[in-house]
């Protein structure tokens, strides 16, 4: 197939009314590292999808741009509005702020580059993503900003050549490349989650038991939870949805708070394999084979402690006799 099409997802609930930090954000504790990291502040996340209620009032003040690459809206590149609900949702799992209503994201003081390249009935084309990535790697931000970290939950079955050069120029580029592994339950390769390149990413319930539609492979790197995860919808509304689609924007939130945490004590700017393997630290296997979840969930209070709390030397006092 030469399309590109969202991750199948599953909606199960939609609520125009709620206040919660969601399960999922709670479950890899983010809360415990929103200090320490300033919330995700000052780092730029690239979700390239169906677009985003710009005017969600969880979202409104946290983007900071965006582009439209498909066709929906006659072209418009600077309408990119989603009339689908699977960016918006994707967006709010990321960063939707702390502003004492609806969701909070796991990053709620990150910023959203909004990059339409799916249309609203979910299906777009390979070379939309390949122009949607190199646009992720050229912007700056009003003050100078570039894109720290990119958000894929999207696939196709094809290998495609120059979307894998797109990939690697990201990522060489400083960039880390989120995606989802795929919702088909089985083994299988599907792209871009599938590059060596990129973090794919697996998905697990509130229980951290292995979701039965996770894409199995053996370039899965982490899980995160994908199984009725409450975000931001269209409308001003909320809705509960299921996928790997929703453990992909966990991990790369989660990246934006470790970026912070990290650079803040390391004193310099991280490359992507630095992050990356800050990622890795952070895992917890569950205990199911690695093609299903890579290095294993992704927990971040797990591996930094002796950052956090330096594990002191006892010495003993000199004996005197």
């Amino acid at each position: 197939m030469d399309e590109l099409r969202l991750v199948p997802f599953e909606v199960a609930n939609i609520k125009e009314d709620i206040n919660e930090i969601p399960e999922g954000v709670q479950l890899m504790k983010a809360p415990e590292i929103w200090e320490d990291s300033r919330r995700g502040s000052g780092v730029v996340i690239a979700v390239l999808d169906t677009g985003c209620q710009i005017d969600h009032p969880d979202l409104k003040d946290r983007i900071i741009g965006g582009r439209n690459f498909t066709s929906d809206y006659n072209g418009d590149e600077n309408k990119f509005d989603d009339g689908n609900g699977h960016g918006t949702h994707v967006a709010g799992t990321i960063a939707a702020a702390e502003n004492n209503q609806g969701v909070v994201g796991i990053a709620p003081q990150s910023n959203l580059l909004i990059l339409k390249v799916l249309q609203n009935n979910g299906s777009g084309s390979y070379q939309s993503l390949i122009d949607a990535i190199n646009y992720a790697i050229d912007w700056k931000g009003p003050q100078g900003q570039n894109v720290r970290i990119i958000s894929m939950s999207l696939s196709g079955e094809q290998d495609n050549q120059t979307l894998h050069e797109a990939v690697i120029r990201a990522t060489n580029g400083g960039i880390l490349v989120v995606c989802a592994a795929g919702n088909s339950g089985k083994s299988q390769k599907l792209f871009p989650g599938a590059f060596n390149e990129v973090v794919g990413v697996g998905a697990v319930d509130l229980n951290k038991k292995m979701a039965k539609f996770s894409t199995m492979n053996n370039e899965v790197d982490m899980v995160a939870p994908g199984v009725n995860i409450y975000s931001t919808y269209p409308g001003n509304k909320y809705a509960s949805l299921s996928g790997t689609s929703m453990s992909t924007p966990h991990v790369a939130g989660a990246a934006a708070l470790i970026i912070n945490q990290c650079e803040k004590d390391f004193g310099r700017t991280l490359t992507e394999d630095e992050i990356y393997a800050q990622l890795c630290k952070r895992t917890v296997t569950l205990g199911y084979q690695k093609m299903k979840e890579g290095n294993g969930f992704l927990d971040l209070t797990v591996g930094y402690q002796s950052v956090i709390n330096p594990m002191k030397v006892e010495t003993r006092e000199p004996a005197y006799v």
